[in-house]
């Protein structure tokens, strides 16, 4: 019996040993790494028509104003100026590389949606105003703003007003086809006060009539009636009233059936607003490419990462743009502020960010 129980005992103890020995079970693998936070997500652009064409024709057809100081006006040797002409030119550098790659389309007020939906225009950067009817009633789109402005009255100092609440009973010109047109009757209405309208054709028709004495006050967007006064024989004899009567944001509108279309003016946009901020000029962005080492300025280039894809643009679309155009306070200063006739302050349209911020604001580029 004590023989059987120390046999037992021996292959109880040797079954154990063998246990002891066994391979242990190979450690899970590793998850597989994450990719970086700013790494664009595996998409593939939506075809762009409106590229395609732009493309294939090698120029932008980009419909302006005939003739507005500041925004869009041949110069002396025919070739095009303005800030609503830069828009332009930096779309066509973020698509066909080349900024000089733009045909210039002018349009009336009246016609200027017609051309736009006709496809006789790739893009329409011509001060017009966001508003609910023309964005949602007209199959348009707005991508981005570019120029926050608000409609006013310019008057003749002789007048001696301080208020256009003092020009009920006035004879007031106003462009026809306009939202200015809309607006003036709403302040009058508003204020029970009386006004003689009198329309015109073209900007340029109510600003000859205004200097004929065709009427006594003019209105339009305060942009625009600076523009104006620019031009008049004798600038300093007229003064634009303090009132601002309404919210004018302006900037570019394309088709609303291309939605890659509108992105890819949006961003173009972004992208020379984002230049200013991130403290970037037509003159220091080339040396930015080689030397930066922030993330989103390398982003914003295209020496990191590949956000042009998404758009189905090169690599260097933005960097294209503010090289050959400028960021925005360059466009801002040469065509509508201290450089220009219209010296103009920035006020709304400075950056968010400035000692006296203003609405100007780039969505991040990751």
């Amino acid at each position: 019996m004590r023989a059987r129980l120390g046999l037992a005992a021996a292959m109880g103890l040797l079954l154990a040993g063998c246990g002891e020995r066994t391979a242990p079970a190979p450690p899970p693998a590793p998850p597989p790494p994450k990719a970086p936070a700013s790494a664009p997500p595996a998409y593939k652009a939506t075809p762009s028509p409106t590229l395609a064409a732009v493309r294939k024709r090698g120029v932008l057809a980009c419909g302006v104003h005939p003739g507005l100081p500041g925004f869009a006006f041949p110069d002396a040797r025919g070739q095009w100026r303005g800030f609503d002409v830069d828009i332009c030119r930096a779309v066509a550098a973020a698509t066909l590389g080349d900024a000089s790659k733009v045909r210039f389309v002018t349009i009336d007020a009246k016609d200027r949606f017609g051309a736009l939906k006709a496809g006789r225009i790739d893009v329409l950067s011509r001060n017009t105003s966001l508003t609910l009817s023309r964005d949602a009633g007209l199959g348009l789109t707005f991508p981005a703003t570019t120029y926050y402005d608000g409609q006013g009255f310019l008057v003749p100092r002789a007048l001696g007003l301080n208020s256009a609440e003092e020009l009920g009973g006035a004879r007031v010109c106003v462009q026809a086809g306009t939202a200015s047109e809309a607006n003036l009757a709403d302040f009058f209405r508003v204020r029970g006060l009386t006004y003689r309208p009198v329309v015109a054709a073209s900007e340029e028709d109510a600003r000859r009539l205004y200097e004929s004495e065709g009427c006594d006050a003019f209105s339009a967007d305060i942009s625009a009636l600076a523009a104006s006064r620019s031009v008049l024989t004798n600038p300093g004899a007229h003064e634009i009233l303090p009132n601002v009567i309404s919210k004018e944001p302006l900037g570019p509108v394309v088709r609303q059936d291309d939605p890659a279309w509108a992105d890819i003016v949006a961003w173009t946009v972004h992208a020379v607003v984002l230049a200013e901020e991130l403290g970037l000029s037509s003159r220091t962005v080339e040396q930015a490419r080689e030397t930066a080492t922030d993330p989103e300025t390398r982003r914003l280039l295209g020496v990191e990462g590949d956000l042009g894809a998404l758009l189905g643009l090169s690599p260097d679309w933005a960097y294209q743009a503010i090289r050959q155009v400028g960021a925005y306070h360059e466009l801002f200063r040469k065509d509508l502020g201290a450089d220009s006739a219209l010296k103009l302050d920035r006020g709304l349209n400075a950056l968010w960010t400035a000692p006296k911020p203003g609405l100007m604001y780039a969505p991040p580029v990751r």
